[in-house]
């Protein structure tokens, strides 16, 4: 099992920002399950406050077994501009993997170094940075990242 990431080189971001973008790639599946698991909400019985989120997760065995409670192997690789970013996704479904389960597209707010190259349905100005996928069998993290490099 490996996570497989994939940056953008053309946009130039700065080691921080790059590290920044790799990381939310790196996080989006577990947030996303996160998020979608069934929360529920604990109390204080005597302060009313919440004390704390109790989050069932349902996760592949493989994932945890290889992956999480492995030694968390990730492969970053380039793409050299957001077209070849976006035929990760094509790679992707090809592969039977879904947007938003499977794979995540990672995009900035644009409130620090990057310019803005859309406007979302909610006015915010966002640049796409990387794609970030769930961890995978290494066959088919390989099926996707043999058309790039790894990142430099």
């Amino acid at each position: 099992m490996r996570q497989l990431i994939i940056a953008r080189k053309d946009l130039n971001m700065s080691t921080g920002k790059l590290a920044a973008q790799v990381s939310h790639a790196s996080m989006a599946f577990l947030s996303h399950m996160i998020r979608e698991g069934g929360l529920q909400k604990r109390v204080s019985l005597d302060t009313e406050e919440i004390e704390r989120y109790e989050i069932m997760i349902t996760m592949d065995p493989a994932i945890y077994d290889d992956w999480l409670c492995g030694i968390f192997t990730k492969t970053i690789c380039e793409a050299k501009n957001r077209n070849q970013l976006m035929k990760a996704v094509a790679l992707a479904e090809a592969e039977g993997l879904a947007e938003n389960q499977d794979f995540f597209l990672i995009r900035d707010n644009c409130l620090t170094e990057l310019e803005p190259e859309e406007i979302g349905e909610d006015g915010v100005g966002r640049t796409l940075t990387c794609i970030g996928f769930r961890p995978l069998p290494d066959d088919i993290a390989h099926a996707i990242s043999r058309k790039y490099q790894l990142f430099r």
